[in-house]
């Protein structure tokens, strides 16, 4: 049976969390990139959606959305949130929290060249958490954008781009008998090493 141990868990949590990441990926679960992503509105309620993590290393965890969007909105006023995997599966959750930052301009730019062309038009048609009459506004959007853009490249809208959360705490869960499960938590210190601590389930 796996276990979690505080001694032999690696120091740094993203690399911990790229071994479960990978392991994820290799079990072919589905969607093991989907993330739970919680911000918080103005008056102070809590709100959450899945989005996809696009990449991650020491730096932190990449996804992107529309910056006129609800939670782009939320991050320009309280740029901290939290992200929460969970791969069924395998019987693990992982527990993300930290500061949020827009990603260059040019980072984002490149990764918008990598999406499918359809999800390029669909950046460019929909008006991300606004209220709109009907579906058939978007699909009409998105069939002029085909048209306009059949014979060139589809540029990265200005306003949409990528987020960077940054941890300062990260939280591994392993599923154990009779509800004992395992949890470990890292916090990041001023000097920027990780502290190591087990929590009860």
């Amino acid at each position: 049976m796996e276990v979690l141990d505080e001694k032999r868990i690696e120091r740094d949590p993203i690399k911990h969390f790229k071994i479960w990441f990978d392991e994820a990926i290799a079990a072919n679960l589905p969607m093991p990139d989907a993330m739970s992503l919680a911000t918080v509105t103005p008056d102070g309620r809590p709100t959450a959606r899945m989005v996809l993590l696009k990449q991650v290393d020491a730096d932190g965890f990449v996804f992107f959305t529309n910056y006129q969007s609800s939670k782009a909105k939320q991050l320009e006023i309280n740029p901290y949130a939290a992200l929460v995997f969970y791969w069924a599966q395998l019987d693990r959750q992982v527990r993300v929290e930290g500061k949020v930052t827009k990603t260059a301009a040019e980072e984002s730019a490149a990764y918008f060249k990598t999406r499918p062309r359809e999800s390029q038009i669909g950046a460019w048609a929909s008006p991300q958490s606004e209220v709109i009459s009907a579906r058939e506004v978007l699909e009409q959007r998105a069939h002029e954008l085909a048209q306009q853009y059949c014979d060139r490249e589809i540029d990265c809208p200005a306003n949409w781009g990528g987020f960077r959360l940054t941890p300062d705490r990260i939280e591994f869960w392993k599923s154990r008998i009779g509800r004992l499960h395992d949890r470990i938590l890292y916090e990041l210190q001023p000097d920027g090493t990780w502290t190591i601590k087990r929590l009860a389930p």
